[in-house]
């Protein structure tokens, strides 16, 4: 047996002979890490490969032949995660769950853990906390159930030993990157040691009809830790936002083979868990100040849901050459954009201002729909002019300074009314779109209207 080294680059898995510094297979810059592997002579390695392969091998059929039963779901005991996991847990998925710690991850998942329970067995794996500590935290969230069966165990092989000796319906995994295999010479949270052991799962997954919860940590950066395929492999990927030091958590879904693509769930963190927030539009709104410049409304979509969110500007002159251009919560890129053309369109004065955009509550907007809401605070500190306080906004900014329509409008309108906002600014090619509605719609072509409605206060 010999071991030779290869360099692995842990955003696309891309393998190469030698180190470079450019990633050919993603672009990625300084991406690839040295990683060990053993090689095996042919002879040794034939034989169980030829039995994997026999075992795995799958007739073609026609498409026509294929069954499209639906999926069986089972509920997970949380509305909002239900709602972004596209309606309940798919038996047999693999969910990849990551997030910054202390974020809540393990708490939702031994929530999880409670509720499915009821039906089944779940096995909980963790390597990074000892049995003794999971069943603290358990008690702590009324998680305790005989249905629950707990272990500390980072081996692989040790590890589907106890899914066929036990066969669970569902499988906790806490986390991937403290999984190792045995048979591979590197180190456990290595780009080969979790793709090997994701694939493993995976496999008894699809085989078992298993449900698989994988815990993923993040890095510096907000991603995954790990090769990027990993999201390729599995079905659903979430994503954990939100402060450690706030009470309101975010679960987004960026990828799911079930349902909606970045749908949210929110939850407010208690001494008991995660507890759902079923009107996420109140909850972003509470403490809103009243008759402040700078202070404006947006719905926006945010998967199958309408929120309403409170986006913050300030503006005040700079003491630096060049001013500062800082937005929380969205595209720093995308607010910079809409500064500079509120300057070059509508004559504000902004070039030697600073300008500091927040979205409040934590949570993050990135369609375009929110472009008329960030105009209208930033032009609303910029005039020192407060917006009204019953009117929310939607709408998309253009170059040229004009207001373009957006989709699901009616819905939007509709979200505005049942929080009880008066009126409602919106592109005037929107109006088409909109049957009958109970609020006042003040519908604006480009942003000098918005100028003039809200400087005639």
């Amino acid at each position: 047996m010999k071991a030779k080294t290869i360099f692995v680059c842990k955003e696309c898995g891309n393998e190469s002979p030698k180190w470079m510094g450019k990633c050919p297979g993603c672009g990625s810059w300084n991406t690839y890490i040295e990683e060990k592997i053993e090689r095996t002579s042919a002879g040794a390695a034939s034989a169980p490969l030829a039995a994997i392969r026999e075992k795995r091998r799958a007739e073609p059929k026609s498409i026509t032949a294929v069954s499209t039963d639906i999926e069986e779901r089972t509920s997970s005991g949380s509305d909002e995660l239900d709602r972004v996991l596209g309606g309940g847990v798919v038996t047999g998925s693999l969910v990849l769950c990551g997030g910054e710690p202390g974020i809540g991850k393990s708490t939702l998942l031994l929530q999880v853990c409670r509720h499915i329970a009821n039906t089944g067995t779940v096995l909980y794996i963790s390597g990074e906390e000892s049995e003794r500590q999971i069943k603290m935290r358990a008690d702590r969230l009324g998680a305790l159930s005989e249905n629950i069966l707990v272990a500390n165990e980072t081996d692989l092989t040790s590890i589907n030993e106890a899914i066929a000796s036990v066969k669970p319906k569902t499988v906790i995994i806490d986390s991937v990157q403290t999984i190792y295999n045995s048979e591979l010479q590197s180190s456990p949270g290595s780009v080969a040691q979790v793709r090997e052991c994701t694939m493993s799962f995976m496999r008894t997954a699809k085989d078992n009809g298993i449900t698989f919860f994988i815990v993923g940590h993040v890095t510096k950066d907000g991603n995954i830790a790990g090769p990027r395929v990993l999201e390729h492999m599995v079905d659903c990927v979430l994503y954990f936002e939100g402060e450690r030091h706030q009470s309101y958590r975010i679960v987004r879904a960026v990828k799911n083979r079930f349902g909606s693509t970045n749908e949210i769930g929110v939850f407010e963190m208690s001494d008991k868990g995660l507890i759902d927030v079923l009107n996420p539009s109140h909850m972003l709104l509470s403490g809103r100040p009243v008759d402040v410049p700078g202070s404006a409304v947006v719905c926006s979509i945010e998967g199958t849901r309408p929120i309403l969110a409170e986006i913050q500007a300030l503006v005040a002159r700079s003491v630096y050459p060049n001013p500062k251009r800082m937005a929380e919560g969205l595209d720093n890129n995308r607010a910079s954009i809409i500064i500079t053309v509120l300057e070059k369109r509508t004559g504000l004065n902004l070039a030697m201002q600073d300008s500091y955009i927040n979205v409040t509550g934590g949570i993050k907007l990135d369609e375009p729909a929110t472009d008329l809401a960030v105009a209208a605070a930033v032009a609303s500190s910029a005039m020192n002019v407060p917006v009204p306080q019953d009117m929310a906004f939607f709408g998309e900014v253009g170059l040229t300074g004009e207001l373009r329509t957006v989709t699901q409008a009616a819905r939007r309108i509709a979200e505005i009314e049942k929080m009880g906002f008066k009126r409602c600014m919106l592109p005037f090619d929107s109006l088409g779109s909109i049957d009958r509605v109970g609020i006042e719609l003040v519908a604006v072509k480009n942003l000098k209207d918005m100028i003039a409605y809200i400087g005639n206060r």
